[in-house]
């Protein structure tokens, strides 16, 4: 870490990544802030900087030896399990930094010496009681599979034949082509017929042990619920999902144009997802596409789309939090809420490109066999292909991560015009969307925090006008901000915050990455675009 780069974080104040210290006086709060760090998703702690007022007090050289050894030893003899500080040193005036940077922890939860668990909360931290909530912990550092655990007292009765022998003949449709097992011959089979059929002198509670559904101890286990459960809401109570159609754009709405019953949505994760598709396609409308009168409609969001969402929420929500997954259309959007931020350190810039880190391994490789997805990590790549209006927000507060489309303008059912002007940012090819509702964090018409109208961004002002560097084209007063921002270099995150949109590939377009096709701004690993520790920064041509 650079002198410059340190310096710009201390204007920034603490952030939940980011903490100051004066000095280190109290060793037990130091190993707190070190557990929370671990438990999290590693942070960077900073020596000689005053935490109230973001002032700089760097310590002597004797001052930087004593503090480099009392972390090591906090690290070792505070933190349980023990863990590795980095440590180094910033020079500035006066004196020195010690910066301490923790990584994300490989044997969650970590505690301290008096054996208690800390989490980041924020720019502060807090203790933590749930269980739910440790156990998370454990799944994210791979210690602990929820998708595997047992569930009390269910037996293979309490499993649905029909839906297993489904799985079974997706699975080993080989085999049963060749056995003559298919259609109606494999609807009328017993269950023990079709697994004899795939392994001779094999019954459903043998196969199913084989397959890893019924564990060693003869408890099912909570995939095979999900997966194939007559009743799973009997014996997985929140593992289910709320659908509401609002009037108007207001969570807060009482008036509903739809809204399924819990009862109907009850059931195991193939019936969740016939019922999801059902609420969408009879809530959504239906757009005319060909020319002939009585041509086919098509959904206004793409039908693949929304499968690709849905199936990602079922199969790759929390399996430890307790929350439903909640689907909300309103007049001007819809949201898909699904309990649990993206696991194993996954950020909303890594599923964007396509990395697919699965947090219900086991789940994950078997639902493949029922629901619609391919299993090869390209779900969000095939559901943004379809040029949806899409933005994705991975929540820490509210645990959880929403996907948000918006539809499209026109919408005879919105009670706002909402429109988008078509000249917008004409002249880099790139139209200024709406991407989100809420006006704190989104770029909307009025864009107060930063103080511009959207109407900057109007081709036909001249803005694109030649600038006194006739080489690049005029940028508007919140991009050239974007532009001085980055005189040290940025990631795309810190750009779009700085830029108050929220986090997406267009928005990416719009603020980063016409601005290095303009000139503005260039890459700091130029030979690798898509590099995971990409920065930009103020071009030096």
């Amino acid at each position: 870490m650079k002198e410059i780069d340190i310096l710009q974080q201390i204007k920034l104040g603490e952030i939940s990544k980011v903490q100051f210290k004066e000095r280190l006086l109290d060793n037990y709060d130091i190993g707190c802030e070190l557990v929370a760090f671990s438990n999290a998703r590693g942070g960077t702690l900073v020596v000689g900087v005053k935490d109230k007022t973001g002032s700089v007090n760097p310590l002597s050289y004797q001052e930087v030896q004593e503090t480099t050894n009392t972390l090591g030893n906090i690290a070792s003899e505070n933190v349980v399990p023990a863990i590795r500080v980095d440590v180094e040193t910033i020079s500035v005036d006066g004196g020195s930094l010690v910066v301490a940077h923790i990584k994300e922890g490989v044997n969650k939860p970590y505690h301290d010496n008096r054996g208690i668990v800390w989490v980041k909360n924020g720019a502060d931290k807090r203790k933590v009681f749930d269980n739910a909530e440790l156990a998370e912990m454990m799944t994210d550092c791979g210690s602990f599979s929820p998708d595997e655990a047992g569930v009390r007292d269910a037996t293979i009765k309490d499993l649905d034949e029909n839906t297993i022998k489904t799985f079974l003949s997706n699975k080993f449709e080989k085999v049963l082509v060749r056995k003559g097992l298919m259609g109606d011959a494999l609807h009328e089979a017993s269950l023990d017929t079709v697994c004899s059929a795939i392994a001779s002198g094999h019954n459903g509670e043998k196969l199913l042990r084989n397959l890893r559904f019924i564990r060693p101890d003869g408890k099912i286990t909570v995939a095979a619920m999900l997966l194939f459960g007559k009743y799973t809401q009997r014996w997985l109570p929140v593992m289910t999902a709320k659908c509401i159609c609002f009037v108007g754009n207001n969570l807060g709405g009482t008036q509903f144009r739809d809204k399924v019953n819990d009862a109907d949505i009850e059931g195991n994760l193939l019936h969740q997802f016939e019922t999801i598709m059902d609420f969408f396609t009879r809530n959504l409308r239906h757009i005319q596409v060909g020319k002939e009168f009585n041509s086919q409609g098509v959904l206004e969001i793409p039908y693949t789309s929304l499968v690709e969402f849905t199936v990602n929420a079922l199969v790759h929500r929390s399996l430890n939090a307790t929350a439903p997954i909640r689907i909300f259309i309103f007049d001007d959007r819809v949201e898909i809420h699904s309990p649990g931020i993206l696991p194993n350190g996954l950020s909303v810039d890594d599923i964007v490109v396509g990395t697919s880190m699965p947090r219900n391994m086991f789940l994950f490789t078997n639902a493949i066999h029922l629901l619609p997805y391919t299993g090869a990590g390209s779900g969000m790549l095939r559901a943004l292909s379809e040029n949806v209006n899409v933005s994705f927000t991975n929540n820490d507060r509210t645990n959880e991560f929403v996907i948000t489309i918006n539809r499209p303008v026109g919408n005879k059912d919105s009670k706002e015009s909402n429109q988008f002007n078509g000249n917008l940012d004409t002249k880099l090819g790139h139209p200024d969307t709406n991407l989100c509702t809420d006006s704190d964090t989104c770029d909307n018409d009025s864009d107060t925090k930063l103080g511009y109208s959207d109407t900057d961004l109007d081709a036909n002002s001249d803005t694109f006008g030649s600038d006194s560097d006739t080489k690049r084209p005029k940028i508007t007063n919140k991009q050239r901000d974007v532009v001085n921002f980055c005189s040290v270099p940025r990631s795309s995150k810190e750009i779009l915050e700085r830029a108050g949109v929220i986090y997406h590939s267009k928005n990416i377009q719009t603020y980063i990455m016409s601005l290095v096709d303009a000139g503005y701004l260039e890459m700091t690993n130029p030979e690798h675009p898509n590099a995971s520790n990409q920065k930009y920064r103020r071009s030096k041509k």
